[in-house]
């Protein structure tokens, strides 16, 4: 029994120890969710500043004159598209207009043959 009266000492030592282990444990753990609830807090309210951390920063090489000089492009080419089909339906017309007048002229030298 004797045995029995140090074998008792040991367990409250290690329960002690385990007691002592565990408020640590849950300080530890009270600190971090506190800390994380305000690190939440703060990305709640700073959420643009988070996410330009976090966006891609733009290469070196590339500006954005670029862009702006692809658009100028854009543009042009669709200015001399325009400019193109504008010709066509102008040449078109006068295309037109000439089969006209040569029909007209064809009918009066008819007109004119067939009254003289």
């Amino acid at each position: 029994m004797g045995g029995h009266g140090v074998m008792g000492n040991e367990p409250e030592s290690l329960d002690y120890s385990v007691h002592e282990a565990w408020n640590e444990a849950t300080n530890v753990y009270l600190l971090v969710i506190l800390v994380s609830f305000g690190l939440l807090m703060y990305a709640r309210k700073n959420k643009r500043k988070i996410m330009r951390i976090f966006a891609l920063p733009p290469s070196v090489g590339s500006t954005p004159e670029p862009n702006f000089y692809d658009s100028l492009q854009k543009v042009r080419l669709r200015q001399q598209l325009e400019m193109y089909s504008l010709a066509r339906k102008f040449e078109h017309q006068q295309q037109h207009q000439q089969q006209q007048q040569q029909q007209q002229q064809g009918q009066t030298e008819s007109v004119q043959l067939s009254m003289e």
